[in-house]
């Protein structure tokens, strides 16, 4: 399993992911959650959004292909994710099938091939206000992973701006659409990794270091790799993103718009930038947060991940130096970090359930605080509290992080989040350049190269063919909007300009914060998208919005 986020082979975690946690109080600690997730909307490498129950497949017929869905009130979606439904909102659900395999993009799909003249059932939640005037249309949202479920998110986003979620202006004139992608949570969901080989694959050395233990991980991703083949065989492939935004445009006709109006998070940005490419002519808008290049292939992906998340470690020890009352782990935080993963892997601390805090599960915590600045005392406090002998802090993140619940099951989050980056991915490094380049990426990152250079291995030892998604201009498509942050480690802030680069209309607005994605964070970044979402209005060139 590889860290984090974007579109290599971590998992965009939604800090609902990165740093909710269950409790029974839902409503009480409700605005921490919201806020946790919007601040970093996430889930690649490790961006899961809370599940406070099963996600069960929907009740309902799928509409066929190319018909009207048949909306049923949902009122126990919310219920099971957070406790209640959001004040003035109703909740509708409905299921439509797309094919498998849409061939070359033809309306009924491919008639030869792998899954040929079969369907895949996908998910739909609409939230509309009871208040809403002047409707534009729907808002359809995606929250990265690849994994995340874009129902849930669409759940969380419908509170409003009191508990982090989108802004009056917005659900006052769109229904909010939240659709969970092939492969994902409730929509025909893959499922072939057990819970302990996650179990394993998270407590992993994130730095195997004798060719022994390293060949340990390689084992474990080939066995991975082959029960997934077997399970899924030549199908494999049809979890790509390209066969994903194809049914991006099913969920348009199914919402009944001309155009598609979108929010994409993290990996969200490559299924938007996707869809721009093969649909120009239906964009009404595009806002595009947490950018991933799409040009980037494995390698280079991973080692932009690497740097990001060093410099957002950098950030995270310059903080702590300057507020020691609220970080007990100043003056030396990366020394304490660094310590701590060694200590780990020598002496893991037990939990009283008898867990082990080995060296991975620490390294996973350090990941899950970074997605949001508000996670850094939070880190800081778990690993105070592990050199004290207690390890739960460290469990609450790195748990939260992987999508784990308290039995130890896990959802199909990383299922879904290999299916598609591997399927996606052409390069194929050899097991030979994945070891050189973790020795290389100590030197460069030395807390995150190594981790993100084995991650590698899941794809590596992944069976199945390629399906590349495309990488060019999006001609004839109106201004996309594409929002960066300085100091994301997901999604590493240089992606924004190439992406925006690469589409053509790419506009780039820039947040000067931390964590991973922006909106709506701020009022100035807030301001700048409803403006374009509602009245098509782009910000002007090198708009950039302070930190706070």
């Amino acid at each position: 399993m590889t860290p984090a986020a974007g579109r290599s082979l971590t998992v965009d975690t939604i800090m609902e992911g990165a740093h909710v946690t269950r409790f029974p109080d839902r409503t009480r600690r409700f605005r921490p959650v919201l806020a946790a997730f919007v601040a970093a909307v996430v889930l690649t490498a490790g961006c899961t959004l809370p599940a406070f129950a099963p996600r069960a497949e929907s009740e309902g017929e799928a509409a066929p292909p190319g018909t009207a869905p048949q909306w049923r009130a949902c009122p126990e979606v919310p219920d099971e994710l957070v406790g209640r439904g959001a004040a003035d909102m109703r909740y509708d659900c409905a299921r439509i099938a797309v094919p498998r395999n849409w061939g070359s993009g033809a309306t009924t799909g491919a008639t030869a091939g792998p899954g040929a003249g079969e369907t895949f059932e996908i998910a739909l939640i609409r939230a509309r206000s009871t208040k809403q005037r002047d409707r534009i249309g729907s808002l359809v949202i995606n929250p990265g992973g690849p994994g995340a479920s874009g129902v849930d998110t669409a759940v969380y986003l419908s509170f409003g701006p009191a508990f982090g979620g989108l802004p009056t202006a917005i659900t006052d004139r769109f229904d909010i659409v939240g659709f969970d992608p092939r492969g994902v949570a409730r929509s025909s969901p893959v499922k072939c990794i057990s819970d302990a080989d996650l179990d394993a694959s998270f407590g992993y050395d994130p730095d195997p270091e004798s060719q022994s233990s390293f060949d340990g991980f390689v084992g474990l991703n080939r066995r991975i790799g082959e029960r997934c083949g077997a399970k899924y065989g030549d199908q494999l492939p049809l979890y790509g993103t390209e066969q994903a935004a194809r049914d991006m445009d099913a969920v348009r006709a199914a919402v009944g718009d001309d155009k598609l109006t979108y929010l994409g998070y993290s990996y969200g940005t490559l299924l938007g930038a996707t869809y721009a490419q093969l649909y120009p002519q239906r964009v009404r808008a595009l806002v595009l947060d947490g950018a991933v290049d799409p040009q980037q292939k494995l390698i280079a992906g991973s080692e932009s991940q690497a740097k990001g998340f060093e410099r957002a470690f950098d950030n995270f020890t310059r903080w702590c130096a300057a507020n020691a009352g609220r970080c007990p782990i100043a003056p030396d935080a990366r020394g304490a970090v660094t310590d701590a993963i060694a200590k780990a892997k020598a002496s893991p601390v037990r939990a009283q359930d008898g867990r082990k805090a080995t060296a991975g599960w620490v390294f996973y915590a350090v990941i899950s605080s970074l997605y949001t600045e508000q996670g850094w005392q939070e880190l800081a406090r778990a690993i105070d509290d592990l050199q004290g002998g207690d390890p739960d802090g460290v469990f609450k993140l790195a748990d939260a992080y992987a999508g784990r619940e308290p039995g130890g099951h896990y959802s199909n989050l990383f299922d879904a989040n290999l299916a598609v980056n591997c399927a996606d991915e052409t390069e194929k490094p050899t097991r030979e350049q994945v070891r050189s380049l973790q020795s290389q990426w100590r030197q460069k990152y030395p807390l995150f190269g190594p981790a993100l250079a084995v991650g590698m291995l899941g794809c590596v030892e992944w069976p199945g063919e390629r399906d590349p998604y495309p990488t060019g201009r999006a001609n004839g498509a109106p201004p996309i909007l594409v929002v960066g942050t300085t100091g994301d480690p997901a999604t590493p802030y240089e992606q924004t300009p190439a992406l925006a680069s690469m589409l053509g209309v790419g506009r780039v607005l820039t947040w000067e914060g931390e964590g991973h994605t922006a909106y709506p964070q701020t009022s100035c970044v807030t301001s700048a998208v409803d403006a374009y979402l509602i009245s098509l209005t782009v910000p002007r060139e090198g708009l950039r919005c302070p930190a706070r």
